[in-house]
């Protein structure tokens, strides 16, 4: 039974259909005539602009404008004029333009993928599928047509590329498997958007199926089956009405308030990206916004934001979502997360280095120019500023002096703002929650970043697979500190919320309910999820379980026994 990581949620039963790619071969001949060379460059860049702009249109209007921005995302990369002009450069010196091609887009993508970044190394795919579809224009070969597959299709693939993924008709399409490929690639969020089943990074995918096999993918569990037996394809046919039957169940919950079983109402916010990501919180009956990661403000940028760009887009947030909360996290950038105009130092730890409030208070003029726009913005709707990475008292006294510093001279220039406006900080790392109590006294608020949290409290590098069965959030110790991070804001009355990918999860709910969580902030297509699992669940409930678990030694028993005790 193979096994790879649960991308997209649901139950795919269908035929397989593999999508092999061609050998991208050319010859490496010497250019004569270099300008009839460029023209055909230049030929090919533009068709792939055309192609790539009626690609991103159909998505806007089959699947919505979020998902159309990674294809728009690829012609904003590809009009760069240093890229095209380092491929220029190289054909003047004689070669081809598919050398030209191939040459610069390695160097980008040997470049992003070097960094520690998620989404750094997802910018290191772009240009993958750039320099494929521009090789395969320049070579002229045509790729099958996914658009015209069968209905009740598996798409097997090495990677589904967005270029790809663009032409997927959803009902034809029942799952989708890949060799590569995570959680946050861009196959696994276009997938999740057309709600079809994926299972990526499965080894050899390509060579376990042949064409027409019968193929399961169980996108929740992260399992397929090839050419089941009789009685796990009845089972899997069972689970997939019941899944569906369920996600129908879900709309119950659209408008209505977040309550626990016996009535107690809770927060549930989202987590976003970029302005327009509020929208689609709004889409999703978000009650907030939890976690606004500003940092990408600055990697989609060829230069540091100004102060005024940044205010539109907190101001664009703030707007969207009416009134409601919109916690902004201050810039959370440096070592493992570079951004190549602000020139940061390769560091040998980076994890455990110069970044996110360290970078942003020793970067004052930088750091000021971002909590002004905030506190901007704060004359529009109801906005929290929050601190990334905190490790000390300090740190937050000195970030609170800034912004008493900046609401000083914002009243002395009669511009408007929240005079109250909340400075609280994520607790992400073992310091803080050690410190939790007295972190308490000088926060409005905290957020508790678990995927940090729980790398660090376990002391594992969770992009390192010989030790990721030791990251889980499940592990007693983990849980201990979300358990204290908890009470100690419960104890101070500041509210606690939680904006890591835990907050969503269905095993881990009833426990975050028993500790006293106040708001639970997740990606906007999970908000009617995590209403029904909190709906189902009573502080009692919670309470019986949480001391159960609490009570066991290791990681193992703590999941087998949350299992057993979910509530369908």
């Amino acid at each position: 039974m193979p096994q790879g990581i649960a991308a997209s949620r649901g139950i795919g039963i269908g035929s397989v259909c593999r999508i092999i790619e061609h050998e991208l071969k050319f010859e490496n001949k010497k250019i004569e005539d270099t300008a009839a060379e460029k023209n055909r460059l230049q030929e090919a860049v533009e068709k792939f602009k055309a192609e790539t702009t009626e690609m991103a249109e159909d998505i806007r209007q089959r699947i919505g404008k979020k998902e159309a921005e990674i294809l728009e995302g690829h012609l904003v990369m590809i009009s760069d004029p240093a890229m095209v002009g380092e491929m220029d450069k190289m054909i003047d010196n004689k070669q081809c333009a598919e050398a030209a091609v191939t040459a610069v887009c390695d160097m980008f993508i040997n470049m992003f993928s070097s960094m520690d970044d998620e989404m750094m190394k997802q910018r290191a795919s772009d240009i993958s599928d750039i320099k494929t579809s521009l090789l395969k224009i320049l070579l002229n070969i045509h790729d099958i047509e996914i658009s015209k597959v069968a209905p009740g299709t598996v798409l097997v693939a090495k990677d589904l590329t967005p270029s790809m993924t663009s032409q997927i008709v959803k009902e034809n399409v029942a799952g989708i498997i890949t060799e590569i490929g995570g959680k946050t690639s861009h196959s696994a969020i276009l997938a999740r958007a057309l709600e079809i089943p994926a299972v990526l990074s499965v080894p050899d995918a390509l060579n376990l199926v042949k064409d027409n096999d019968t193929a399961i993918v169980d996108g929740t569990e992260g399992e397929i089956f090839i050419n089941p037996a009789g009685d796990v394809l009845s089972t899997y046919i069972r689970k997939r009405e019941d899944f569906i039957r369920k996600q129908e169940e879900l709309k119950k919950f659209l408008g209505k308030e977040t309550l626990t079983a016996d009535g107690k109402k809770l927060d549930l916010f989202c987590n976003i990206g970029t302005p327009k990501d509020a929208k689609k919180a709004v889409e999703c009956d978000g009650e907030g916004i939890g976690l606004f990661r500003s940092e990408f403000l600055f990697m989609n940028n060829s230069h540091l934001p100004s102060e005024e760009e940044q205010f539109n887009a907190y101001k664009e947030a703030v707007e969207t979502m009416g009134g409601k909360t919109v916690i902004v996290r201050t810039l959370d950038i440096g070592g493992d997360k570079d951004i190549p105009y602000l020139n940061l130092t390769k560091e040998d730890n980076p994890f455990l280095g110069y970044r996110a409030v360290r970078y942003c208070l020793d970067n004052a003029d930088m750091f000021k120019t971002q909590l002004r726009s905030i506190i901007r913005a704060s004359a529009f709707g109801k906005i929290k500023i929050m601190l990334p990475l905190v490790t000390c008292v300090d740190e937050v006294r000195q970030a609170k002096a800034l912004v008493e510093d900046i609401k000083k001279d914002l009243e002395n220039e009669g511009i408007p703002f929240d005079k109250n406006i909340e400075v609280g900080c994520m607790i992400e790392t073992a310091s803080a929650s050690l410190i939790a109590d007295l972190l308490a006294k000088e926060a409005a608020f905290f957020s508790i970043g678990t995927n940090d949290l729980t790398q660090y409290t376990m002391s594992v590098d969770r992009g390192n697979p010989k030790v990721a069965y030791l990251y889980s959030a499940f592990q007693p110790s983990v849980l201990r500190s979300i358990r204290h991070i908890i009470q100690c804001a419960n104890e101070a009355g500041i509210p606690v919320g939680m904006c890591g990918e835990a907050a969503a999860d269905p095993l881990m709910i009833p426990l975050l309910m028993s500790f006293g969580l106040d708001e639970y902030s997740v990606n906007p297509v999970l908000v009617l999820t995590a209403r029904c699992i909190i709906s189902k669940w009573t502080k009692e409930e919670a309470d019986k379980l949480a001391d159960k678990v609490m009570a066991m030694d290791t990681e193992k028993e703590i999941v087998e026994a949350l299992k057993k005790a979910a509530k369908d």
